[in-house]
Formats: structure tokens, sequence, C-alpha cells
């Protein structure tokens, strides 16, 4: 009897291994399903983001939650730094972004030696302990243990366009032997995303700038300018508008050509910028008209700006690539907001803030021009609508 048991315990054992063993498959099948669940929902995510900050929320807020990470940093090449200016320029606040980074140069993200001045071919993950001295670069501001890291490229169409960068406080998470081709998965949608949006962004700001003197355009100052007058209501600060006019713009072109003209504009466009703050905005309405919007201003310090574009533009000769040296003048009305009513709709305000400082204008060119002129309303007169 005794021998005929142990057999049978011996197949008891074996089943019970067995079911162990399914179990646990069953177990990693089941994890596994729930993390392609969670990787498939932030594919969707990213692929639905519509814009370039939204997306950049998205890969941080999102990834490191559902891969289990403890940091992601994210590498963009930016050789003219093309990028960031266009995106700050949108108004995409970089300080919320401390793990986005820009380099001037494919070889600052590791996949060439530094030396190389040729990209020979798309470059592979590389997974590894992390090691200060090579890997500080991609993780400025990595959690105390940082233990390994993945180095994923970015490619679209072969070309490297930045560096998705892993990390975990797990020495084992990433190892050289571990294979790769889920990270390269992800890292492919979301270059995909990143071109998409980024070349998205550029067309905006290009359909928000006056390609002739670089600066904005009137869609995008009517916007803005909608924007900060609700954004003034609400945090209580001044707003002030000038509108700038150069003075005989006619006779300009018709004595140095409108190639002459345009460099005037250009000149003239610089001049104002480099009066004004980061803060403010400067857009071409057309022709020869200028608006600038200055934020946190009061009538009187935006009047005393307005002196020293004035003063700036009239006070040095524009030096003309074909032909000699040309005179310019511009006049300018200053107006400010006044009107923090709620119950006033902000478009109609923008209307009459800039209808205010054409206003002023008027009487600056009424005067005898180059001047510069303050809107003060009538004695009595109603608010505008």
């Amino acid at each position: 009897m005794h021998e005929q048991g142990a057999p049978t315990r011996d197949l008891e054992a074996e089943n019970e291994s067995l079911r162990a063993r399914m179990d646990y498959l069953m177990e990693q099948a089941e994890r596994n399903h729930e993390i392609m669940c969670r990787h498939q929902a932030f594919d969707l995510e990213i692929v639905g983001s519509d814009g370039f900050e939204t997306l950049i929320a998205t890969i941080f807020r999102s990834l490191p939650v559902i891969a289990g990470l403890d940091i992601v940093t994210l590498s963009l090449v930016d050789q003219d730094s093309d990028i960031h200016t266009v995106m700050d320029k949108l108004g995409v606040d970089f300080s919320a972004f401390p793990h986005l980074i820009f380099v001037d140069a494919v070889a600052a993200l590791g996949f060439v030696p530094s030396r190389s001045e040729v990209f020979t071919g798309p470059p592979k993950p590389m997974l590894g302990p992390y090691h200060p001295a090579q890997h500080q670069a991609s993780f400025p501001h990595q959690p105390p243990g940082l233990q390994s890291i993945a180095l994923v490229p970015l490619l679209r169409n072969k070309r490297l366009i930045g560096s998705l960068n892993l990390g975990s406080l797990d020495p084992s998470r990433f190892t050289p032997s571990m294979g790769t081709d889920f990270v390269e998965h992800m890292a492919s949608i979301i270059a995909i995303c990143l071109e998409n949006v980024i070349s998205n962004e550029m067309l905006k700001y290009i359909g928000l700038t006056d390609s002739l003197t670089g600066v904005y355009n009137r869609r995008y100052i009517d916007r803005r300018l909608q924007e900060e007058i609700g954004r003034a209501r609400r945090q209580l600060y001044r707003i002030a508008v000038m509108y700038i006019d150069i003075d005989h713009f006619k006779m300009v072109n018709d004595s140095v050509g409108h190639q002459g003209g345009d460099e005037v504009l250009r000149e003239v466009a610089g001049r104002i910028k480099a009066e004004l703050r980061a803060s403010d905005a400067l857009g071409r309405f057309g022709g020869e008209e200028f608006v600038v919007l200055l934020i946190n201003a009061e009538l009187e310090s935006a009047t005393m700006v307005a002196e020293r574009i004035r003063a700036s533009i009239g006070g040095r000769k524009v030096v003309l690539s074909c032909g000699g040296p040309i005179s310019v003048s511009v006049s300018i009305g200053v107006a400010a907001l006044d009107d923090f009513e709620r119950d006033h709709a902000i478009d109609g305000v923008a209307q009459a803030l800039v209808a205010n400082a054409d206003s002023a204008l008027y009487r600056a060119k009424e005067a005898g021009r180059n001047r510069v002129v303050s809107y003060h309303p009538e004695p009595g007169s109603a608010p505008a609508p």
C-alpha cells in the first residue's frame, strides 16, 4: 500500500505545481494586459493633444504613472532656438516644465560622438546604470538615488529630433540586455505627436505674424488684447495701448521706392521693439500703422515709453541698403484701460481701447505730427460699451 501511495502523492504535487504555475501565468497575463491598456490609453491621450503645451504636460504627468518611473525628461533638438522662441511667443510657460530640455545639436543627446559632424544612421536606445558625469545633462533635476536609465531616440524619417529619457531608482529596471521594442514603439508615437504639434504651432505663429517686419499682426494683437483685459480685470492691474503711425509714409515710398519703404518699416518695427519689455506686444496693423500693448502700465508710464519710441525713431536716420540715409518720424496716440466693469463685454472694451488710442493719434497728426498725445475722456462722457 505504501508503494502505491507514493506515485499518487507525486502526481498531486505535480498538479499543485502546475496549478500554481497557471495561476502565475494568468496573473502575469492580466498584469500585462492592464499595462497594455494603460499604454494604449496614453497613446490615445497624447495623439489627442491639441497643442505643444498640452502634449508636453501629458507626457510628464501620465508617463511616469503608467510606466512606474521615477523621472521622465524630454530633450528636443532646437539648433537655432526656433521652437523655444515660437512656443514662448505663443504663451508656453516653460517654468512649468523643468524636465523639458532644449539642445542645440544632435550630438548633445549622446547617441553619436560629439566629434562627429555626420549622422550615420538611426541610433538605438541606450539602457543601463545612471552615471552622473555621462547622464547629468539628460536628468538635470533627478531624484536622489537614481540608479538606472533609458535614453530613447525620437526619430522622424530617420532624423533625430530629440530623446525620451526614462529613469528609475531600481537598478534592475533598465539593463543593457533588456529588449527595447516597447520603449521604441512608445518613442515613435511621441515623436510623431511632437512633430505634428510643433509644425501646427509654427503655422499658427506664422498666421499671427507679419511676414515683412517679423512682429505680430492685427489678428494676434486683437486676440491678445482681449485675453489681457480679462486678466487685468481679475488681477486689477492696468494695461495701455499705443497706436503708432509713420509720418508721411507715402512720401517715403515715393522718394525711395517700395523696397526702401519696406526697409523703413522693418527698421521702425525694430526700434519700437527695442523700447519694450518682454511682456509687451507689438503688432503691425497694416500699411505704416503699428499697435503696442503694454502690460501693467498706467497712462503716464505708457506715455513716457511712447516718447522714448518717438525719440528713438526720429533721432537717428534710417540707412537704406540702396540709397542714402532717410529721416523718419512717427506720431503716437496712447490710451489706458479705464473700464473694469465686468458687465461690459471684453470685445467691446478692447475695440474701444484701440479706438481711444487711434483718436489720440489723430489729434497728434492734427497738431503737426512727430509727437505723442495721450487720450483723456471728455468730462461727463459715458464709459465704453
